[in-house]
């Protein structure tokens, strides 16, 4: 009985969304079914119709995948950008929480008796949810169906976050009027105080009126509460993080790169059409010649900004390839770039409004990568062995930049600083060090060696889909008692 019903395992996954929260999400429930698992993927109404015939043809792909969605609070033309997170969220626990709670609870019930409904799908029994979202795991234990929390982001800002109000006590939070001293070492991080600054917490972290901080904060501390907390990471890249957070938490599985493990279509979450002749264009390119740049889903750039990254880029002399959304920076960049790659030569330079990170990442002309470092990004490129220059931006990014600069080695970190001269200097740097080169290589490899058969990502892997079958059992069992009463 108890394997009977494991075997009607059905997930309900649930991200933020966003586009690197919808990335990582998918990847997920590709592993989740390629180990036989129902996964339901909820969208918001906004995003699924952007993704339309892609997300249609994922689900038509597979026989146990499915996309619904529910109303995220918000007006179709709301841009939905960095600065309105903290309005998305509120809007999605307040507006959307109404549709949540009445589609779960009809995943829940399925069809009579707990036997698979008319389309195959049987009653939903776990729900994986964004980490951010903490409405959806209580929601989803007051209708008796268990949950765990997925953070999308790394293990060490995690604990950063989680360690906030350790931060206020000690008086390492909030700033000094003006940011005092960036330098200055903090001890309120557990295992990183032998290299954490003040620059390196989030940027959110420089006024404690942010009201972003304040939510991601709360939810942090809030995900300690759930059944489990899974993080897409691996315990040889964040194996001190990950022991401190297992002090905090009831289960933590560490069972990353995803991207890697358990890759899914990148069409089938991407917000943006891709520029797949940028593949072409590298595939003229000699090996390791290319500084691939790309800032990710929501960073916005002054044309201040915007003008120092591309002169700094055109004197470091390498050719790249740059993903610049349109809704970066606006009509204000274009006589600047028509410019610089005149005078640089267009057949030295691309610009394209996305791409396929993925591909572009582990194409032999690319010798290192501009990043913005999201986790997303930053273990993309690990994974590949990419030396990384990091411009952060906001969320996470501070303290992975952090960590690739003076932790792992694999790259370097340029925060707050945004010169030509500092660019040109970092790109060729991460262009030619060996021993970055060779930081970047090693950490590849043990990746590699983690994802692989026996490999500790993937043996948590094993044990985190043993735990939401054994979860699964249970509110199998539960679910059809009440059905009988």
């Amino acid at each position: 009985m108890a394997e009977a019903a494991a075997d009607m395992a059905h997930v309900l996954v649930f991200p933020v969304p966003l586009q690197g929260h919808l990335n990582i999400f998918l990847h997920f429930s590709t592993g989740l079914l390629r180990a036989g698992l129902h996964v339901t993927f909820l969208h918001t109404d906004h995003n699924l119709r952007r993704l339309g015939a892609a997300a249609r043809e994922a689900a038509a792909a597979s026989p146990r995948l499915r996309f619904l969605s529910i109303p995220d609070g918000l007006p179709d033309d709301d841009p939905r950008a960095v600065d309105g997170i903290p309005r998305l969220v509120q809007a999605l626990s307040t507006t959307g929480t109404a549709a949540y709670r009445d589609l779960l609870a009809s995943l829940r019930r399925g069809a009579a008796g707990g036997a698979t409904a008319a389309d195959g799908f049987p009653p939903v029994t776990c729900v994986v949810a964004d980490g951010l979202m903490q409405f959806a795991w209580d929601i989803a234990e007051e209708l008796g169906v268990p949950a765990i929390a997925f953070r999308a982001a790394s293990a060490a800002s995690f604990l950063a976050f989680l360690s906030v109000p350790r931060l206020i006590e000690l008086g390492e939070l909030p700033f000094p009027e003006g940011g005092g001293d960036l330098d200055e070492p903090l001890r309120g991080v557990p295992g990183m105080e032998s290299f954490l600054r003040r620059r390196d917490l989030p940027m959110q972290c420089r006024s404690d009126q942010d009201p972003l901080l304040k939510v991601v904060v709360a939810a942090t501390v809030h995900s300690c509460k759930a059944r489990a907390l899974m993080l897409n990471t691996t315990a040889s890249l964040e194996g001190p993080s990950l022991a401190h957070l297992a002090e905090e938490t009831r289960h933590v599985f560490a069972v990353g790169p995803l991207h890697a493990m358990s890759p899914a279509p990148a069409v089938a979450t991407s917000l943006w059409r891709h520029d797949d002749g940028c593949m072409a264009w590298l595939d003229g390119q000699a090996d390791r010649s290319v500084v691939y740049i790309s800032l990710g889903s929501l960073a916005v750039i002054s044309h201040e900004q915007f003008t120092e990254f591309l002169f700094g880029l055109v004197a470091a002399g390498y050719p790249f390839l740059w993903t610049l959304r349109s809704d970066m920076l606006g009509a204000s960049q274009d006589a600047a770039l028509r410019e610089a790659l005149a005078a640089f030569g267009e057949d030295r330079a691309l610009v394209v409004a996305w791409a396929p990170q993925r591909d572009v990442l582990r194409h032999r002309a690319v010798g290192s990568f501009l990043t913005h470092a999201g986790w997303n990004s930053v273990i993309e490129g690990v994974a590949e062995g990419v030396p990384m220059v990091c411009w952060p931006f906001f969320g996470d990014q501070q303290i992975n930049s952090r960590f690739m600069g003076a932790v792992w080695r694999n790259g370097l970190d340029m925060k707050d600083v945004c010169e030509r001269g500092v660019v040109e200097g970092m790109v060729r740097e991460a262009m030619e060090s060996d021993e970055i080169r060779r930081s970047a290589r090693a950490m590849a490899d043990q990746v590699g060696r983690d994802i692989a058969d026996g490999g500790s990502s993937a043996m948590e892997f094993k044990r985190l889909v043993g735990f939401i079958r054994e979860l699964s059992s249970t509110s199998t069992a539960e679910n059809d008692l009440q059905i009988q009463e």
